[in-house]
């Protein structure tokens, strides 16, 4: 979005006038930064923010830019920020002010259109500046002069709890930037735009949600029991009600950080959301964040949402994600903008997002990653699988974390069946367990010992494929779970032409998964031979049901989280399903991390009997060993926080280390898709494309491109020129960012 014009722009005749137009944007965007940060207790300093962003348009160059613009005639840009930035500087650092007061209010000026700058290089561009120009700090000394009677103190708090230490100090200062960001943004669209601006806010409230959720769960249980053909064992039915009334008492509590523990199938999605809606209700919290690490989940948990509270309720934020079309019916199109608008700064009250949206946001520096920021304060987050955070960026991902809590009135919920373990020394600088309120289930281990529906066996001998294969030709219906892409397509080979076998994996795009994953469903209930070979994809969040499952060693929650598709429904009664670990004699592992988590569980599968994977407290103990083991700040992040470099900082922070780019395939309406992108470039249209795409390292697409298997559409977008088997998926082998965490 553009600047907000002043002067010839705005048809005002002469400087008093344009000033004034000056003036009457600075307030407007002050009282809704202030707005915006009142919830961590920043008005007054946002409301600084607001006077002071756009103060560098008193510039008479500023000016004559605009004079140039309205009358068509050719002129250099003029950057504005750098003279508001400048004019903080030498207020605070030469005035009676602390001077290292200056930081929090020169960054988000000088970063609201290009992003938070690195503060040691700005300091050097600010005195070089200084240095040089004299004669417009005067002009804007004296603007501020003639709005003296508007403006409100300048107080930055010394004391404010989130200047406590220098990483908290990091956010705070991003969350400020978010609350100006967002202000300006909105203020700006209110000029140009004003039906869009009518739109927003047009969403129902956390206690109107609240009041919907009995109605609708128990409309959405009745449904789901009433379309089932198989019979749900009576002990996950009461371990699904325990779990219920457990998280509607827990709500109660003060906010803090709660562990939710649920073994897999135990109803922790619809109860971890009752929890949420009762506590920020109790609470006087303004919204709901449920974070999730698969885009798979993403969809499944979302639809659930809508239809227990209404299709109006739920916010879905994600890069897959697709607007609904609007094509010629009017409020439809009312309604994709709405939920276009509301992604812009997370407005809504309840919003279901990727753990790599929620965290790189929390550790970027641009406007439009950080605009939303300040709608985490006083909310209620979910992390779902939270297990899923990767260990090499996990001491900043915590602090962040502790931060939300204590700073900003955040209630962190972290929801998995295999709780990690971030207790202990080497955690203790950056998860403060004194805010811990336990866990939501005290009982979850009588959960486990009911929910026990697999059996564990452990083979310590090898399995090739073509011994693998054999097996499961004995098995009418079972699943395989493998550690790469690679050796998903390895067995296939090895099972022929069987009509009866699928394979999931990120070779094929999410639109082809859907339709897979439909037709496995129906076969499943219908009794059909159904034999599915996957990798990661479907171990979190993916409603299988099979009655054997074979998983290759790996790490131990990847484990504990494919045996959530074996008997899921205890239809086959306690310890009915059949999950098998073994070796196999070839293929391999990622690395990293994930190599570590391997060995690891390898290690305790050989010290205990395989049936300990149904005991919560081995999972605490792999944890530990883990995190022992692998760096929990790899690439540096807490020291460029520390030292106020934002553009570094989001350069470290990746939840996916290596880079992966998006390969358009040749499925479904792909090409469709892809032309609607060329035709008009734009994130609705880019959403739309999502499904079709897969996604490879970079460092694979050169040698690709190469020889010839993709090419390049734009930069960082390409189109597959081979074959896309519908079986297989994209054929020629290559490295597997979907073997890590997405």
């Amino acid at each position: 979005m553009s600047d907000r014009p002043y002067g010839p722009a705005a048809h005002t005749p002469n400087r008093e006038g344009r000033w004034h137009d000056l003036a009457e944007h600075l307030q407007a965007v002050a009282q809704k930064a202030a707005e915006r940060a009142r919830p961590f207790g920043a008005e007054a300093l946002a409301a600084w923010l607001g006077w002071l962003h756009d103060l560098g348009k008193c510039n008479p160059e500023f000016q004559a830019y605009l004079e140039a613009e309205h009358e068509g005639r050719p002129h250099r840009r003029v950057p504005h920020a750098l003279w508001g930035a400048a004019f903080i500087y030498e207020r605070i650092v030469h005035g009676a002010r602390k001077p290292e007061d200056w930081k929090e209010l020169a960054l988000p000026v000088y970063g609201h259109h290009v992003g938070l700058p690195d503060v040691g290089k700005l300091l050097n561009v600010l005195k070089d500046f200084l240095a040089r120009e004299r004669e417009p700090l005067l002009l804007m000394r004296r603007f501020l002069e003639k709005l003296q009677s508007a403006l409100p103190l300048l107080r930055v708090e010394r004391h404010h709890p989130a200047r406590a230490q220098p990483t908290r100090r990091e956010l705070f200062i991003r969350m400020l930037f978010s609350a100006l960001v967002d202000a300006d943004h909105l203020d700006t669209e209110a000029y140009f735009e004003p039906d869009k601006s009518r739109l927003r806010g047009r969403w129902p409230s956390l206690k109107e949600l609240w009041e919907r959720f009995e109605p609708g769960r128990t409309a959405f249980l009745r449904k789901r029991t009433h379309g089932s053909t198989k019979r749900t064992d009576p002990h996950v039915l009461r371990v699904r009600e325990e779990v219920y009334d457990a998280c509607l008492k827990a709500a109660e509590k003060p906010p803090g950080i709660f562990r939710l523990t649920v073994p897999t199938g135990g109803g922790k999605t619809l109860s971890g959301l009752a929890f949420a809606l009762k506590h920020a209700h109790a609470h006087g919290l303004r919204r709901v964040i449920v974070a999730l690490p698969y885009t798979s989940i993403i969809d499944q948990t979302a639809e659930v949402y809508r239809e227990v509270l209404g299709k109006d309720a739920v916010l879905e934020h994600h890069s897959a994600f697709e607007f609904p079309e609007g094509e010629e019916d009017e409020r439809q199109d009312e309604e994709t903008l709405r939920l276009r608008l509301a992604s812009e700064n997370w407005e809504a009250p309840l919003i279901v997002t990727t753990t790599v949206q929620l965290f790189e946001s929390l550790f970027h520096h641009k406007p439009s990653k950080c605009r939303k920021l300040h709608n985490i304060a006083r909310s209620v987050l979910i992390l779902d699988e939270v297990q899923t955070l990767p260990p090499h960026v996990l001491e900043p991902t915590l602090d962040v974390l502790n931060a939300l809590v204590e700073d900003y009135g955040v209630t962190v919920v972290l929801s998995t069946a295999t709780q990690p373990a971030f207790e202990g020394e080497r955690f203790a600088r950056v998860f403060n367990t004194q805010k811990l309120r336990g866990e939501i289930v005290p009982q979850y281990p009588e959960h486990f010992r009911l929910l026990q529906r697999v059996r564990y066996e452990y083979r310590r001998e090898p399995l090739s494929w073509a011994e693998l294969a054999e097996e499961l030709q004995q098995h009418p219906q079972a699943m395989v779970v493998l550690n790469t892409r690679k050796d998903a397509l390895a067995l296939l080979d090895e099972l022929g032409e069987d009509e009866s076998a699928f394979h999931l994996s990120t070779l094929l795009c999410a639109a082809h998964r859907r339709e897979i994953l439909k037709e496995i469903h129906q076969r499943l209930n219908d009794g059909k031979p159904v034999r599915l070979i996957s990798a990661q994809v479907v171990e979190a969040g993916v409603d299988l049901d099979f009655p054997v499952v074979y998983r290759a060693i790996g790490p131990l929650e990847r484990i504990v989280q494919v045996a959530g598709r074996c008997n899921r429904e205890g239809a086959l009664g306690p310890r009915g399903g059949r999950v098998v670990l073994f070796e196999p004699a070839e293929g391999g592992a990622p690395r990293g991390p994930y190599l570590v988590g391997l060995e690891k569980a390898k290690f305790l599968l050989h010290e205990h009997p395989a049936e300990r994977l149904n005991d919560p407290e081995l999972y605490r103990e792999y944890f530990r060993r883990l995190y022992a083991d692998v760096e929990l700040d790899k690439k540096g992040v807490q020291g460029f926080r520390a030292e106020l470099n934002y553009p570094e900082v989001a350069e470290r922070y990746r939840l996916i280390e290596e880079e992966t780019v998006p390969i358009v395939v040749p499925y479904g309406k792909a090409q469709e898709r892809l032309e609607e992108w060329q035709k008009s470039p734009g994130r609705q249209a880019w959403q739309r494309l999502q499904p079709y795409v897969v996604s490879l390292y970079k460092r694979d697409v050169r040698r690709l491109e190469q020889e010839g298997w993709v090419e390049a559409v734009t930069e960082g977008l390409y189109r597959w020129q081979g074959d896309y088997n519908l079986r297989r998926g994209i054929v020629e082998a290559v490295h597997d960012p979907g073997d890590l965490i997405v």
